[in-house]
């Protein structure tokens, strides 16, 4: 099963990784792509990538998640990037035909670092 590495830079970070996965699809495969993010602090999302927009998430993220007052923190002091992430989910479904992705005319997969810098990995299934 194809998967990516992805490092990130910030704590609170946006990544357009669609040309990364488009890169793992078969020639001939259709139906559809899920991109799976096997951590517990990053997301995964379907949105426009542009470079304001993806500064403004994070921005947003942190301004709707306090970061510091929750109980978890006593194990590990990252619960915000926890729940930050629960906010973003952590995978999205893409149509695939003929081997690339059927996303709209302004819309990228991106990957949303909650607890960074980290390397991340990310599994890419079709079926």
């Amino acid at each position: 099963m194809p998967s990516l590495t992805i490092e990130t830079d910030s704590r609170t970070e946006c990544l357009d990784i669609t040309d990364r996965v488009a890169a793992t699809l078969p020639d001939d495969a259709s139906g559809v792509c899920t991109i799976f993010s096997q951590h517990t602090t990053m997301g995964v999302v379907v949105n426009e990538a542009e470079s304001r927009l993806l500064d403004d998430l994070g921005a947003a993220l942190d301004d709707l998640v306090a970061d510091d007052g929750w109980q978890h923190d006593q194990i590990d002091d990252n619960a915000d990037s926890h729940v930050r992430a629960m906010l973003v989910g952590e995978s999205v479904t893409v149509p695939v035909a003929d081997g690339e992705l059927q996303l709209g005319r302004w819309q990228s997969i991106l990957a949303v670092e909650c607890d960074g810098p980290r390397s991340r990995t990310l599994t890419i299934r079709v079926h």
